[in-house]
Protein backbone atom coordinates (compact mmCIF):
# COMPACT_ATOMS: atom_id res chain seq x y z
CA UNK A 1 0.00 0.00 0.00
CA UNK A 2 1.47 3.41 -0.93
CA UNK A 3 1.49 6.52 1.45
CA UNK A 4 -0.80 8.90 1.31
CA UNK A 5 2.54 11.85 0.66
CA UNK A 6 3.09 8.98 -2.72
CA UNK A 7 -0.52 8.94 -3.66
CA UNK A 8 -0.26 12.99 -3.44
CA UNK A 9 2.67 12.84 -5.59
CA UNK A 10 1.26 10.46 -8.58
CA UNK A 11 -1.89 12.08 -8.31
CA UNK A 12 0.03 15.60 -9.38
CA UNK A 13 1.38 13.65 -12.02
CA UNK A 14 -1.46 11.46 -13.21
CA UNK A 15 -3.12 14.79 -13.66
CA UNK A 16 -1.12 16.79 -15.76
CA UNK A 17 -0.45 13.83 -18.26
CA UNK A 18 -4.68 13.66 -18.39
CA UNK A 19 -4.12 10.16 -17.30
CA UNK A 20 -7.99 9.83 -15.64
CA UNK A 21 -7.74 5.36 -15.34
CA UNK A 22 -4.88 6.08 -13.52
CA UNK A 23 -6.12 8.77 -10.93
CA UNK A 24 -8.95 7.30 -10.53
CA UNK A 25 -7.50 3.65 -9.06
CA UNK A 26 -6.31 6.20 -6.33
CA UNK A 27 -10.10 6.89 -5.09
CA UNK A 28 -12.37 4.55 -3.40
CA UNK A 29 -15.05 3.06 -5.31
CA UNK A 30 -17.87 6.19 -3.61
CA UNK A 31 -14.84 8.59 -4.15
CA UNK A 32 -16.32 12.35 -4.34
CA UNK A 33 -14.69 15.64 -5.81
CA UNK A 34 -16.01 19.04 -4.88
CA UNK A 35 -15.11 21.17 -7.34
CA UNK A 36 -15.63 25.26 -7.27
CA UNK A 37 -16.04 24.64 -11.06
CA UNK A 38 -17.91 21.49 -11.25
CA UNK A 39 -19.76 21.31 -8.14
CA UNK A 40 -19.67 17.81 -6.16
CA UNK A 41 -19.86 14.66 -7.93
CA UNK A 42 -18.45 11.37 -7.68
CA UNK A 43 -15.09 11.01 -9.27
CA UNK A 44 -15.56 8.84 -12.13
CA UNK A 45 -17.87 11.37 -13.44
CA UNK A 46 -15.81 14.84 -12.78
CA UNK A 47 -12.56 13.55 -14.00
CA UNK A 48 -14.03 12.26 -17.33
CA UNK A 49 -15.61 15.79 -17.47
CA UNK A 50 -12.40 17.76 -16.75
CA UNK A 51 -10.49 15.24 -19.90
CA UNK A 52 -13.16 16.51 -22.23
CA UNK A 53 -12.94 19.92 -21.34
CA UNK A 54 -9.27 19.72 -21.54
CA UNK A 55 -6.58 20.12 -24.12
CA UNK A 56 -3.76 20.42 -22.28
CA UNK A 57 -2.53 21.09 -18.60
CA UNK A 58 0.64 21.55 -16.27
CA UNK A 59 1.36 21.68 -13.22
CA UNK A 60 3.73 23.20 -10.63
CA UNK A 61 4.78 22.32 -7.43
CA UNK A 62 4.57 23.95 -4.77
CA UNK A 63 3.77 21.81 -1.27
CA UNK A 64 2.33 18.79 0.10
CA UNK A 65 1.21 19.19 3.81
CA UNK A 66 0.77 16.25 5.78
CA UNK A 67 -2.08 16.01 8.30
CA UNK A 68 -1.91 12.54 10.41
CA UNK A 69 -3.95 12.56 12.67
CA UNK A 70 -7.17 13.59 9.87
CA UNK A 71 -5.57 11.26 7.36
CA UNK A 72 -5.62 13.54 4.83
CA UNK A 73 -2.78 15.59 2.63
CA UNK A 74 -3.64 19.05 1.45
CA UNK A 75 -1.45 19.99 -2.27
CA UNK A 76 -0.65 23.24 -3.38
CA UNK A 77 0.25 23.56 -6.62
CA UNK A 78 0.16 25.61 -10.07
CA UNK A 79 -2.42 24.63 -12.69
CA UNK A 80 -1.94 25.73 -16.26
CA UNK A 81 -5.24 24.73 -17.57
CA UNK A 82 -5.35 24.79 -21.75
CA UNK A 83 -9.46 23.92 -22.16
CA UNK A 84 -10.26 22.37 -25.64
CA UNK A 85 -10.80 25.66 -27.75
CA UNK A 86 -7.04 26.75 -26.70
CA UNK A 87 -8.14 29.37 -23.93
CA UNK A 88 -5.83 29.43 -21.34
CA UNK A 89 -6.35 29.49 -17.40
CA UNK A 90 -3.54 30.03 -15.09
CA UNK A 91 -4.42 29.31 -11.04
CA UNK A 92 -2.88 28.34 -7.31
CA UNK A 93 -4.74 25.86 -6.16
CA UNK A 94 -4.90 23.40 -2.95
CA UNK A 95 -6.63 20.10 -3.32
CA UNK A 96 -7.09 18.79 -0.02
CA UNK A 97 -7.29 14.59 -0.38
CA UNK A 98 -9.35 12.75 2.29
CA UNK A 99 -7.59 8.98 2.84
CA UNK A 100 -10.15 5.99 4.00
CA UNK A 101 -7.74 3.28 6.40
CA UNK A 102 -6.69 1.64 2.99
CA UNK A 103 -4.95 4.55 1.50
CA UNK A 104 -7.63 5.47 -0.91
CA UNK A 105 -9.27 8.58 -1.67
CA UNK A 106 -12.41 8.88 -0.14
CA UNK A 107 -13.10 12.78 -0.71
CA UNK A 108 -11.32 15.56 -3.39
CA UNK A 109 -12.07 19.34 -2.19
CA UNK A 110 -10.29 21.51 -4.77
CA UNK A 111 -10.28 25.27 -3.80
CA UNK A 112 -9.05 28.53 -6.27
CA UNK A 113 -10.28 31.60 -7.15
CA UNK A 114 -12.36 30.66 -10.36
CA UNK A 115 -13.53 34.43 -11.48
CA UNK A 116 -11.29 33.96 -14.54
CA UNK A 117 -11.78 29.93 -15.30
CA UNK A 118 -15.23 29.96 -15.12
CA UNK A 119 -15.64 32.60 -17.97
CA UNK A 120 -13.99 30.35 -19.79
CA UNK A 121 -15.73 27.66 -19.34
CA UNK A 122 -18.54 29.51 -19.93
CA UNK A 123 -17.48 30.71 -22.84
CA UNK A 124 -16.53 27.01 -24.19
CA UNK A 125 -20.18 25.58 -23.15
CA UNK A 126 -21.49 28.41 -24.87
CA UNK A 127 -19.18 28.05 -28.66
CA UNK A 128 -19.80 24.17 -28.26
Amino acid sequence: MMDVKSIGDAYLTFLEAGDVENILSLFSDNGMVVSPLYGSKPASQFYRELQADTENSTITRNGLFLEEQQHRIALLFMYEWTLINGDVSTFDVVDILEFDSQNKIVKLTIIYDTMVTRRLKEDLRQNN
